[in-house]
């Protein structure tokens, strides 16, 4: 039984990515880029797909990258549509990266994005497969803070704000909970009550987010070839247990701004 298993990290492994050429320009780029997403992502969740067209001293047409998070996906579409029409008069020719992964890429791991990682969870369990709830979330700026206050231009003042959040991940359907939190700050110039409340919302947003980004680095999907996926939580040593966490924030902090660079650079290298 073919087993594989899908972390909520930026996949930068070369067996998870497939060059595709040979694309005729006969559809438009956008027609194309809906066609390749229809065919691959049937066998699985994508990470990234992308189309470019050929350099000027090419012939007319396309080519595109497309990235799994599982290898194991990623090695069943190139097997099964290389080769093969697909959408076009002609066949395709698909191939797995075979690029050597940057060491300084193979020995680091970045966490996917809010946005990407409700989306792998969906994909895989299903909206009903999992729930977050918030234990606490509240403003952490201090009394010290508060009096470093200074008056900016414009006749604003210079304020920092900080809030914290406790998130607990649940899956119910497999009896797997998790715990995480973060922390997020941000100084800026306040010219009024509008501007401090869309701050306040804003931040608030922010930390939660952040902390279900947080949870999820610590889940891993586990994938059965008859299609079935199980859930694990990795222990780790800074793991927040419920019996551990009365009155207590463990956070990772962030800065306002820190958006997670997922596109890496184009591996057109090919086995």
């Amino acid at each position: 039984m073919e087993v594989d298993i899908l972390e909520f990290q930026v996949p930068v492994e070369n067996n998870k990515t497939l060059f595709v050429w040979d694309i005729q320009p006969s559809h438009t780029e956008a027609k194309i880029y809906e066609e390749l997403h229809r065919v691959f992502s049937s066998f699985g969740p994508l990470y990234l797909l992308k189309v470019c067209p050929n350099a000027l001293l090419s012939p007319p047409g396309f080519y595109a990258l497309v990235k799994f998070y599982s290898a194991a996906q990623a090695s069943k579409a190139q097997r099964q549509t290389d080769g093969r029409l697909l959408f076009q008069s002609s066949p395709l020719k698909v191939r797995l990266s075979s690029k050597q992964t940057p060491h300084f890429l193979s020995d680091s791991s970045r966490p996917l994005s809010h946005g990407r990682c409700v989306e792998l969870a969906n994909h895989c369990l299903g909206f009903n497969g999992w729930t977050s709830d918030i234990i606490t979330l509240k403003e952490l700026t201090n009394e010290e803070e508060e009096e470093k206050e200074e008056e900016g231009e414009g006749g604003g003042r210079e304020k920092m704000l900080r809030f914290g959040c406790l998130l607990q991940l649940s899956f119910p359907h497999h009896g797997q909970t998790t715990r995480a939190a973060a922390v997020v700050e941000e100084s800026f110039t306040c010219t009024g009550p509008d501007v401090l409340l869309q701050r306040r919302c804003k931040l608030q947003r922010m930390v939660r987010e952040r902390a279900l980004v947080q949870a999820f680095t610590t889940v891993l999907l586990i994938l059965i070839g008859d299609g079935k996926v199980m859930v694990e939580v990795k222990q780790t040593p800074d793991q927040l247990l419920p019996e551990q966490t009365e009155g207590v924030l463990q956070v990772n902090q962030f800065a306002p701004g820190e958006e997670e660079e997922e596109d890496e650079e184009w591996d057109l290298t090919v086995s």
